[in-house]
């Protein structure tokens, strides 16, 4: 029972981004909680996978997705100025 609340959490935050994020007209805030999305998938791995890989699968999820929205955001910022 003690392991099901913080997963509940983590899907009832995880859903609410979700859902704003698909909702929200501004790129700049659906990047936002897309951030919040990938921390609370991260989150869920690690509480649902009790082993060790589930952590470095949680880390390499988090990492990966988190270059992914810098790459994303770096786009929308215009890219790398090259003279």
């Amino acid at each position: 029972m003690a392991i099901i609340i913080p997963v509940l959490v983590c899907a009832v935050i995880g859903l609410f981004a979700a859902v704003r994020m698909v909702v929200e007209q501004e790129t700049p805030r659906k990047l936002l909680y897309l951030n919040v999305l990938n921390f609370a998938i991260a989150g869920s791995v690690v509480l649902l996978v009790p082993d060790i890989m589930g952590l470095f699968a949680a880390a390499a999820y988090f990492v990966g997705s988190t270059l992914e929205s810098n790459a994303i955001a770096s786009t929308l910022a215009g890219g790398v100025k090259r003279a």
